[in-house]
């Protein structure tokens, strides 16, 4: 069909790139180069390939979409409005403003339609692997020969500078190793970054890469619907490969003076631009944020294909209902994040006649209860299962059947007993820090699972940008980072963490929690299954810790308050000296509180296993636990000292750690960096003497 504006997919394409054109040029900020030149390819995905509703945003059967170029937000946003989403013109108006919508690079929570947070490249295309992952994950789980509850696909749009990032590499290798058909990767290849064309880095052969990964690799005109269209067919028939569309496109297509240039990367195109660029799209040019009444018709048959699609599914999810009802149980209670009643009745509690344990230990213990109660937890770590004891008992490898059994599917719907396939619980993320946390974040926010990944804390730094898109954008994530401090001795200061719980404190919605013993860890685990804010990370041992005795010390249950006084020298009176410890510290305090107390000297022993939780409590159970007419106190942790004066104050002392490690056995590290018990008392009557308490 042709109206006075061209072909209906002209008059939509064009519709898409002069509202973002629009919206860039109204904020005088942003990215116009990318929805000019990838409209097309989006506006055919949006339009035949795409199953969504925009009146339920959260539907479950939904196909995925990830913008990995999230600096091309204004097409994102302009697709979102013509299709029907909770995004009107004030919002395209207010790009970029205070308080709106459309925020400068997409945000999950805060646009309707936006599935993952995106913008640091390489970020978005990890996410979507693990989008794809929590799919493939369910599917094998939940459907049934006569009922596909969950069968829809994750797409993709990336860029040139997303296929550059490390993380972008490590994501993708694994991604053909787990064979995700439902993959489908757009590569918007215009060949300009920010300040140049990819010629001067980036001269490699993209799709002979992504072929030598396991991917289906097609290459076309990304300007050309047809040719779009037919590769997207072609990716959604290939089930065995995820699938790379090279599409040469150009960035700022339609501007005759910044077309195929980095100006149309990261700037206005600039009024007279504007206007140029509109008449070359045989476009009104004194129109802004124009949607002709054709397009509206178009775009709404979308909405109302989708409404419709929704509605077979409910219908669908009906008839599984009055089939398999108590799965159909379980898949709504994954669906909806909540945990099974009781789920945390059978955790283990300990006593010290159950002999010193490392915290990784004791951590395993409760993943093996928690993996038997909580069905979809799913988790792995960097391929370290030996040393983070993570590895989830008879729970079978997250795989690929067709590379594991020749082709051959087994027997994994329900994931019973050890069976390999997609319905596998462990996942084998390989040496791959930053993949594994990009990934675990995609998984989240697909919703039905609750994932976790772990590694050495060391290695945290690796997983640093992902982690902090995971905390910017509310996912419920778990890390567990083991090996916490220099304790882990021989290995020396490239693995000895120092300066890393620091760094992850100072990460606003990352909550830490690094337990004192056997008994604090089972509490951080299930703080960690049941917080919804944000991700949680548990920093534990790889050196055995006394279980501390709980009948004589306050309960682990204090964990969840942050802090507690694990002990008091007088209970029911103020003491004179507090000794602030986390993990394996807190057994150092407790015995210098010992020593201490034959000398006559009153300290109480709090237990912090988690500042962000203390934090979170009322002024009046925080100035319960470090009252603040008590100012002698000393703090004790095996890492950077950064941060400890808010607890100690300026009449307290710090004990921790202000350089790099040294290799040699674990406890003479500890020994020469002063974590002694002798160190810890004489730190304590210097504080006393400072205030005036004297030392006896």
């Amino acid at each position: 069909m042709t109206t006075p504006l061209g072909s209906i997919d002209d008059v939509c394409i064009n519709t898409l790139r002069t509202l973002s054109i629009d919206a860039v040029e109204r904020a005088n900020s942003g990215h116009p180069g990318l929805p000019m030149g990838a409209a097309p390819m989006a506006y055919v995905l949006w339009t035949r390939h795409m199953r969504y509703d925009p009146t339920n945003p959260e539907w479950s059967n939904r196909d995925r979409f990830v913008l990995s170029a999230g600096h091309g937000s204004a097409l994102l946003y302009s697709l979102l409005h013509v299709t029907g989403y909770d995004v009107t013109f004030e919002d395209l108006q207010h790009f970029r403003q205070w308080g709106s919508k459309t925020p400068g690079h997409p945000e999950r929570g805060v646009t309707p339609g936006v599935d993952v947070t995106t913008g640091p490249l390489g970020q978005g295309f990890g996410n979507a692997v693990g989008l794809a992952m929590a799919e493939r994950w369910l599917a094998a789980t939940f459907n049934r020969p006569d009922h596909a509850l969950v069968d829809h696909y994750t797409y993709v749009i990336a860029s040139d500078g997303d296929l550059m990032e490390g993380v972008c590499a490590e994501a993708a290798s694994l991604a053909g190793d787990l064979r995700l058909g439902k993959l489908i990767v757009l590569y918007d290849a215009n060949q300009i970054t920010l300040s140049a064309t990819t010629n001067v880095t980036f001269s490699e052969d993209v799709g002979a890469r992504f072929a030598a990964y396991g991917w289906q690799v097609q290459e076309i005109d990304g300007m050309d619907v047809a040719a779009v269209d037919a590769a997207l067919t072609a990716a959604r028939a290939d089930d065995a490969h995820p699938s790379l569309i090279v599409a040469r496109t150009h960035i700022g297509f339609g501007s005759p003076n910044k077309v195929d240039s980095f100006h149309a990367h990261g700037e206005p195109l600039g009024k007279n631009e504007v206007m140029l660029t509109k008449r070359a799209y045989g476009w009104p040019e004194d129109s802004h944020f124009l949607v002709p009444e054709e397009a509206k018709r178009e775009f709404a048959k979308v909405r109302a294909n989708g409404e419709r699609l929704e509605r077979e599914w409910q219908s669908e999810m009906n008839s599984y209902r009055a089939a398999y009802p108590e799965i159909a149980r379980d898949f709504d209670r994954a669906l909806a994040a909540e945990l099974p009643p009781k789920w945390d009745a059978k955790l283990p509690v300990f006593t010290p006649k159950d002999g010193d344990m490392a915290t990784r230990d004791a951590g395993a213990k409760a993943i093996e209860v928690i993996a038997e109660s909580v069905p979809n937890l799913v988790g792995g770590s960097a391929d370290l299962d030996p040393s983070t004891r993570t590895m989830m008992k008879a729970k079978g490898d997250f795989q690929s059947a067709l590379v594991l059994e020749g082709g051959q599917l087994p027997q994994t719907q329900g994931a019973a007993g050890g069976a390999w396939g997609y319905a596998g619980r462990n996942i084998h993320f390989g040496i791959r820090e930053h993949a594994m946390t990009a990934i675990l974040t995609g998984m989240a926010h697909h919703g039905g699972v609750i994932p976790y990944g772990a590694t050495f804390l060391v290695f945290s730094d690796y997983m640093r940008p992902s982690i902090r898109l995971a905390a910017l954008s509310d996912a419920h994530v778990i890390y567990v980072w083991t090996h916490d401090s220099l304790a882990v001795g021989e290995d020396g200061p490239t693995h000895q963490p120092v300066e890393q719980i620091a760094s992850l404190r100072a990460m606003p919605n990352m909550t830490l929690i690094r337990p004192a013993d056997a008994n604090e860890t089972i509490e951080a685990w299930r703080i960690a299954l049941e917080h919804r804010n944000g991700p949680v990370g548990l920093v534990l041992t790889r050196q055995k810790l006394p279980i501390l005795n709980r009948a004589t010390l306050a309960p682990a249950s204090g964990t969840a308050r942050g802090a507690y006084v694990l002990t008091d020298a007088s209970p029911g009176a103020l003491p004179e000296l507090i000794l602030i410890a986390t993990g394996s510290e807190v057994s150092l305090a407790l015995s210098a509180h010992e020593q201490l107390g034959s000398e006559g000297i009153r300290s109480r022993v709090v237990s912090m296993p988690s500042w962000e939780l203390f934090e979170a409590e009322s002024n009046e159970y925080r100035d319960s636990v470090l009252p603040p007419t008590v100012s002698a106190r000393v703090s004790v942790e095996a890492a950077s000292p950064f941060g400890w004066e808010r607890y100690v104050g300026l009449a307290g002392s710090i004990i921790g750690v202000n350089h790099f490690g040294a290799s040699a056995p674990g406890p003479e590290v500890l020994r020469r960096y002063g974590f002694t018990v002798e160190h810890v008392i004489a730190t304590a009557r210097a504080v006393l003497a400072r205030a005036g308490k004297g030392t006896s």
